[in-house]
């Protein structure tokens, strides 16, 4: 309670003072450090480095509690999905949709290919395996580039084969949002195959390391004139929002001065948005002269429930 307590008079001072209204309208900046991000409870990923800025949907302002209520819009960032959370990815966000053309997938390396096995069910259940290279697009998407196919352990000529003359109606973005075919390749939007909150930015380098695959995401319009978000609560895993509006349980910052910070840095911080609150009771927080606040949290991996075996961070 200590921590609502402490937050209520932000609230109260940014309705009450018109000279807030320019901040309010202001984009929300945000730099990540060394973070295992939890999109869902089981789709992790760890993002090293991020600078960027919070965009809120609909002209609202970003709400902690509805993901879907902003984006991230990234000029420079290091992710690294690892092969759990992909499987978890297609699985539960991707292929999800009952009619989906693919089920069942489990996605491994081998050196720097990317190994996809699974069922195609709309050619009744079929088992397949693909191994692919991955390559970015000229438009920052993500080309696999396929370079075997199986289907029923025999060889097939290529993915239009294993597909069949209807692949664009078995891949389009009615059916799998994010997901196109280019001849033998699949084309993967990496803004919109992962669940929100939606990221945008142009994907500079992908790139398959100890079983993972890592992005770097790098704006070819940076100028470098904007400064990047840093910690000035001193911590060395965080998250930090500065500027502009938002709104986390029942409280709105405006000219947001708000840091998350990781009360165990000896390992990544284990941050989970849509578990944000209880990180923020079970922790503690100090305001700053200026008015900002920095809250300690503890990692969620340690505060968690552990009977969801598949919960898993990303490495």
């Amino acid at each position: 309670m200590a921590t609502f307590i402490a937050l209520y008079p932000l609230q109260s001072a940014g309705a009450g003072q018109a000279s807030d209204a320019p901040a309010a309208n202001a984009a929300v900046r945000v730099g990540m450090k060394n973070v295992d991000f939890h999109l869902t409870d089981t789709i992790i990923v760890h993002i090293s480095a991020l600078d960027g800025k919070l965009t809120p949907k609909q002209g609202q302002i970003p709400v902690f509690d509805d993901k879907e209520s902003f984006g991230l819009d990234v000029d420079s960032a290091d992710i690294t999905v690892s092969m759990t959370a992909l499987t978890n990815d297609l699985n539960e966000y991707v292929f999800a949709k009952a009619n989906a053309p693919l089920k069942k997938l489990n996605v491994t390396t081998k050196g720097k290919e990317l190994v996809v096995k699974g069922l195609l069910v709309s050619k009744g259940g079929v088992p397949f395996e693909t191994s692919g290279t991955l390559t970015v697009t000229p438009e920052g998407m993500i080309r696999v580039h396929t370079t075997k196919v199986k289907a029923l352990k025999l060889p097939v000529k290529g993915l239009m084969d294993l597909l069949g003359v209807d692949t664009a109606d078995i891949l389009n973005t009615k059916k799998v949002e994010g997901v196109t075919v280019d001849k033998d390749d699949l084309i993967l939007d990496p803004g919109k195959i992962l669940p929100p909150p939606e990221l945008s930015g142009h994907l500079a380098s992908v790139d398959v390391e100890n079983q993972a695959i890592v992005l770097a995401f790098k704006s070819p319009e940076q100028t470098g004139t904007q400064t990047a978000v840093t910690s000035s609560c001193g911590g060395r895993n965080y998250l930090a929002f500065k500027g502009g509006s938002v709104r986390f349980g029942k409280l709105t910052m405006s000219d947001t001065d708000l840091e998350l910070i990781d009360s165990d840095p000896a390992d990544p911080f284990d941050f989970a948005i849509d578990h944000y609150k209880d990180q923020l009771v079970a922790g503690y927080e100090k305001m700053t002269r200026k008015g900002g606040l920095c809250v300690h949290m503890p990692d969620y991996n340690k505060i968690r429930p552990t009977s969801n075996p598949k919960q898993q961070p990303s490495k």
